[in-house]
């Protein structure tokens, strides 16, 4: 059925368009990155909807903004959700403390989540993901997080996503829905000290969300194909030309 779907789904999309504004949807638009994103995307004048493919449903929060209901674990349903989508950005992310310690379910949101996502979304004629992964992200690390995070950039880019855009932020700035205790200490101790990283530690400055996110839209500006990976200086120098076109 999905082969079926998929041929007529991608002439259709071609076809909308070519008419008309584009449809970026968004994954994990409750997230420090993925509220930011929302935002930016609904003042952006090339995007006319902004889909928000979620588990819950919420109030939305701009006019632009199509809520979609999605069983991650069904790919049928990420499927029809990204219909006539353009470019998806992937926000989502979890915590070991939201899941209790469990690892495999944590691998599930981080990992399983953006790569049945990227996938689905080739089969709907989407031809470009924009991520969000993590400084030292490292497929054979010893580290559980960064190992997860390098096997997602890896699984993602074997895909053959013509355009894939991967963010490699460090400590994130901004303020969450939820507390983080360890987040909200690095925070602290870390925006003081950021400034006196230079040379081969720079990428591990901290970094405002909102500017990560405005780094992902204007990255999918750059209309590069290929797979490209941006730490702080790459990040920052994406979200000041946004910032400067808008």
């Amino acid at each position: 059925m999905i082969q079926n779907f998929h041929s007529f789904k991608v002439l259709q999309s071609n076809i909308i368009l070519s008419m008309g504004k584009k449809t970026a949807a968004i994954i994990g638009s409750g997230g420090l990155i993925g509220s930011q994103l929302l935002r930016h995307l609904s003042e952006d004048p090339e995007y006319g909807t902004i889909r928000t493919l979620v588990r819950w449903p919420a109030t939305p929060l701009h006019p632009k903004q199509e809520e979609k209901l999605v069983d991650f674990n069904d790919a049928e349903s990420i499927l029809l959700a990204l219909v006539d989508v353009a470019v998806v950005f992937c926000a989502i992310g979890t915590t070991l403390k939201k899941v209790g310690g469990d690892r495999k379910r944590y691998w599930q949101i981080d990992h399983d989540i953006p790569l049945r996502v990227c996938r689905m979304a080739l089969e709907a004629g989407c031809r470009e993901m924009v991520l969000v992964s993590a400084i030292g992200a490292n497929s054979s690390s010893s580290n559980f997080y960064l190992q997860l995070k390098g096997k997602t950039e890896e699984d993602l880019a074997a895909t053959g996503m013509p355009s894939l855009h991967i963010m490699q932020p460090s400590l994130l700035l901004g303020q969450r829905k939820e507390h983080r205790r360890m987040e909200t200490i690095g925070q602290r101790i870390m925006k003081p000290a950021s400034s006196l990283l230079s040379g081969s530690w720079l990428k591990y400055r901290a970094i405002d969300a909102g500017e990560v996110a405005s780094a992902m839209i204007e990255a999918v500006h750059t209309g590069r194909t290929g797979v490209f990976r941006y730490t702080w200086k790459e990040m920052k120098e994406l979200s000041d030309r946004y910032t400067s076109d808008h």
